[in-house]
């Protein structure tokens, strides 16, 4: 990835575009939750059916359920993706130019730990309950913490890959890097039995959400 340079995120979406993107996924991400909230027996029905059926796969293939737990655990974990973040905050600390994009960085995951923790206590949504569990999580389910951060920290790396001027090839490599991580993440946790399905597509609806925000915020006021 080449340095920053001035004028480099101006092959970047307009802030107002972003914006709109960010309020789009904001309204169905508080849809999705009002939803929740109220257990719409629709969605509480096919989220159900689907954790049923993912935790009767989990509990007969423990090769595939322990190679989940690792990922999970390991590689797509909050912690990880965090400690991901804060080491391109450093890289761009150390490129001096980037000071700014630094701090957003590290602010915008920040604050997406905050909204994650605050809705999870305002919804309360119980977890999945097994007889014959194969992991387990704690604090409520809703939204998944998982599936919000590895969305809010890969957006935001990918974003910046693009607008910093990477080659064709490493764009391609952080964005397959990215969908990979998003989604494999949010499979994991509906697999192993700490989730529900809407849970993971709250954590992907708020954190995408997010990120436009964030993005038109850096668009709009990057000194």
């Amino acid at each position: 990835m080449h340095p920053p340079s001035a004028d480099a995120p101006s092959r970047s979406p307009a802030p107002r575009s972003a914006l709109r993107w960010a309020l789009v996924l904001a309204l169905c991400s508080g849809l999705l939750t009002a939803l929740v909230a109220i257990r719409w027996r629709p969605l509480t029905g096919t989220d159900g059916d689907i954790a049923r059926t993912t935790h009767r796969w989990a509990v007969g293939d423990p090769g595939v359920t322990h190679a989940f737990r690792v990922l999970t655990d390991w590689v797509w974990d909050p912690t990880t993706m965090r400690v991901l973040c804060a080491a391109v905050a450093v890289w761009l600390l150390w490129r001096r130019a980037a000071w700014w994009t630094a701090v957003w960085l590290v602010t915008v995951t920040a604050l997406a730990t905050v909204v994650q923790q605050a809705l999870k206590a305002a919804v309360d949504r119980p977890r999945p309950v097994w007889p014959d569990p194969v992991d387990s999580a704690h604090y409520a389910a809703f939204p998944s913490g998982h599936a919000l951060t590895a969305t809010v920290v890969c957006g935001l790396l990918v974003w910046l890959v693009h607008a910093y001027g990477a080659g064709p090839a490493l764009r391609r490599t952080a964005l397959g890097a990215a969908l990979v991580s998003v989604i494999g993440v949010g499979v994991t946790r509906v697999w192993l039995g700490v989730h529900w399905p809407s849970d993971v597509l709250g954590g992907w609806l708020l954190g995408a959400a997010l990120v436009a925000a964030a993005v038109a915020a850096h668009l709009r006021w990057r000194p």
